[in-house]
């Protein structure tokens, strides 16, 4: 007894596949290369960013009701 292992692809099916196929790639074409990072300038990086005598830290406290120094 033979028996067929014909597999039959649905047309809708197929259609989904192509249409698919279609989308991924137009959107692997629209991606650009990888974006590359800014250098990192080491010395803005190191530098120290809080001032104890700044305006805004003595508002801070002002408004926050911490004790005056």
């Amino acid at each position: 007894m033979k028996k067929s292992f014909e597999q039959k692809v649905p047309r809708r099916d197929l259609f989904r596949l192509v249409i698919a196929g279609t989308g991924s790639v137009l959107v692997g074409s629209q991606l650009s290369e990888p974006g590359l990072a800014d250098p990192v300038d080491l010395k803005n990086k190191r530098r120290a960013r809080y001032q104890p005598d700044s305006s805004e830290v003595h508002n801070f406290y002002r408004v926050n009701s911490y004790p005056a120094r």
